[in-house]
């Protein structure tokens, strides 16, 4: 045996099942066979999920197409519905929403940005809002869908989905797919974690059966406890909370009253906000709150409420600390999903997150020594992605102008990060969006929260001036009919989903 076979990581353990625990599992088991090395996943019925990552942002079709996942057979077996953008009710000011949109808003011009365009006619008195220049913003306000086409010079390749869908069911979907593809799943609650005297490597864990499992490498997926990451390997935490102040979670399922909604509800409260998340058999409600201006009976009122029906189950509290592990591989430990890092349920980032991590560690697979480099690029390109999701959610909270209560006055005069300011500041002296095409959230995702939170350019791009202000508005009058006219010919939400991908599974509170 060489050297190369000899070194490769031979068993990998994945501690804890859930969302994250189940997903890394079944991207592991698609692309390294079996007989390259073994995969366990170690999980106890005696420890629930977390549950609340039951809406998603596009990326997610990269992975389920990675796994070559059939959308209707998924969609089925998970209760899912179709997903548009997500709506934000009261967060710039009480009485106003915006939607956060999956699409391209208009038509750049002569190598311009549309929202330059835009801009220019707002500030000669054209009303239109931006919003309106979006076809997916347009569709999901109408309760309609269908499937993109892949035709880029149709108005239907103009907006993207995502899906709502139930995690515990898309969990168990996955252990069925991971099983199938020759994961072993064992029962047990660990008790214990070994570590190589030599190097402090993870050698094994024990369960409470006293079965001890030892591995190559460990995939920590095992929740806000962090139990290898930190409990074992004492990684450290860099907390966000002076940032992202939220602290709590209150969630309760209710019936569905209505047909499902092809969009996310953020609906902001006194303290912090409300989700509202529309599946086939029921909705999904949370309250993220600080802990700091409400306490937990008062933000279970307010959930309890505003629930669209009926509860389907008592109450449940969750704690965290927004932030991320310092280093969320270490030795010879991944930390992946809640386990890596929390930044709130905001825009839809969780499952992302746990995505990213997946597919970077496929990229940089290492074998038994573990060596620093592949560390090291890992590590940095998981705090890129944490940072972009944490400034981006930063912004929401910051350019509030609410006048309501002590939390949100706390939000509007904190100071923001570095990167954050910069982008804020580029874009109201100039509208200009700096980003990178690496980036999760790129020009129109920016622009539609910077609008939507009325942070709007004192100039427009001086290239504006090279069309005639007549012809600008003929294109965006053009633009705007075009983007209603294939909204209303669009089948509704509901039609859609009862003809392709209707759940068979009963109603329930799960």
């Amino acid at each position: 045996m060489n050297d190369l076979q000899q070194n490769r990581v031979q068993k990998v353990v994945i501690v804890g099942g859930g969302t994250a625990g189940w997903m890394t599992a079944a991207a592991l088991s698609r692309y390294l066979h079996k007989d390259y090395c073994s995969i366990t996943l170690v999980e106890s019925e005696q420890i629930g999920t977390v549950g609340v990552g039951e809406a998603t942002i596009p990326a997610i079709h990269d992975f389920n197409q990675k796994l070559r996942i059939d959308e209707q057979d998924f969609m089925r077996k998970t209760n899912a519905t179709f997903k548009l953008g997500i709506e934000f009710e009261n967060w710039a000011r009480e009485g106003e929403s915006y939607i956060h949109p999956f699409g391209h808003f208009g038509q750049d011009m002569n190598g311009v940005g549309f929202h330059h365009y835009w801009n220019k006619l707002r500030q000669r008195g054209d009303p239109t809002p931006y919003d309106h220049y979006c076809l997916a913003h347009v569709a999901a306000k109408l309760g309609k869908f269908k499937h993109p086409v892949k035709d880029p010079a149709s108005v239907y390749s103009s907006y993207f989905y995502a899906f709502h869908f139930d995690s515990s069911l898309y969990a168990k979907y996955l252990r069925n797919f991971s099983e199938n593809q020759g994961v072993v799943r064992k029962e047990g609650k660990i008790v214990d974690t070994c570590l190589r005297a030599e190097d402090g490597f993870i050698d094994s864990v024990k369960l409470d059966n006293n079965e001890t499992i030892s591995g190559d490498l460990f995939i920590d997926c095992s929740g806000f406890r962090g139990l290898l990451i930190e409990g074992a390997l004492e990684t450290g935490y860099e907390e966000w909370t002076k940032w992202l102040p939220c602290n709590r979670a209150v969630a309760i399922p209710s019936e569905n009253t209505d047909t499902p909604r092809p969009y996310t509800r953020a609906i902001a409260q006194s303290a912090g906000w409300q989700w509202q998340i529309p599946l086939q058999n029921r909705t999904g409600n949370g309250h993220v709150y600080c802990s700091d201006y409400i306490n937990d009976d008062s933000a279970e009122k307010i959930l309890s409420a505003n629930l669209p029906g009926m509860a389907l189950s008592d109450p449940r509290i969750l704690k965290f600390v927004t932030g991320k592990r310092k280093r969320t591989w270490n030795k010879n430990c991944i930390a992946i999903g809640l386990s890596g890092g929390f930044l709130e349920p905001l825009e839809s980032t969780s499952i992302y997150l746990i995505q990213a991590a997946i597919m970077k560690l496929l990229e940089c697979f290492p074998d038994q020594n573990c060596k620093p480099a592949l560390l090291k690029e890992f590590n940095a390109y998981m705090d890129d992605k944490f940072i972009q999701v944490r400034d981006f959610l930063i912004f929401h909270y910051k350019a509030n102008q609410r006048e309501d209560s002590e939390f949100w006055k706390y939000c509007q005069n904190m100071d923001v990060p570095d990167s954050l300011a910069y982008k804020m500041r580029l874009f109201h002296e100039r509208g200009h969006v700096a980003y990178k095409q690496s980036d999760l959230f790129v020009e129109a995702n920016w622009v539609s929260i910077f609008h939507g939170q009325h942070l709007i350019p004192q100039k427009y791009d001086p290239r504006v001036e090279c069309l005639q202000t007549k012809h600008i508005a003929e294109r965006l009058g053009q633009m705007k009919s075009v983007i209603l006219k294939a909204a209303d010919s669009l089948p509704s939400h509901a039609d859609t989903i009862a003809q392709y991908c209707a759940a068979s599974t009963a109603p329930s509170g799960s």
